[in-house]
Parts: structure tokens; C-alpha cells; sequence
């Protein structure tokens, strides 16, 4: 019974840590992407 709990919890946790890291790494894609936008829209606006 204390087996399958332990199995059940490592594996939930292990789901969670890699969901985590994927929805990190996307979220920094898309900010580092809006933040290259807003220089180039800053550069043309001071030409």
C-alpha cells in the first residue's frame, strides 16, 4: 500500500517538475521574443 502511495507521489511530482520546466522555457521564448519586438519598435521610432 505505502509502495504504490511512494510510486504515485514520485511520479506526480516528476510529471510535475517536467510540465514546469517546459511552461518556463516557453514562457522565456515568448518574453525574450516581446522584448527584441519592443527594441527594434524603440530604434525605429528614434530614426
Amino acid at each position: 500500500m505505502i509502495k504504490t502511495i511512494l510510486i504515485i507521489i514520485t511520479s506526480v511530482t516528476l510529471f510535475g517538475v517536467i510540465f514546469f520546466i517546459i511552461v518556463r522555457n516557453a514562457l522565456k521564448r515568448k518574453l525574450d521574443f516581446l522584448v527584441e519586438e519592443e527594441k527594434k519598435k524603440k530604434s525605429n521610432d528614434l530614426n
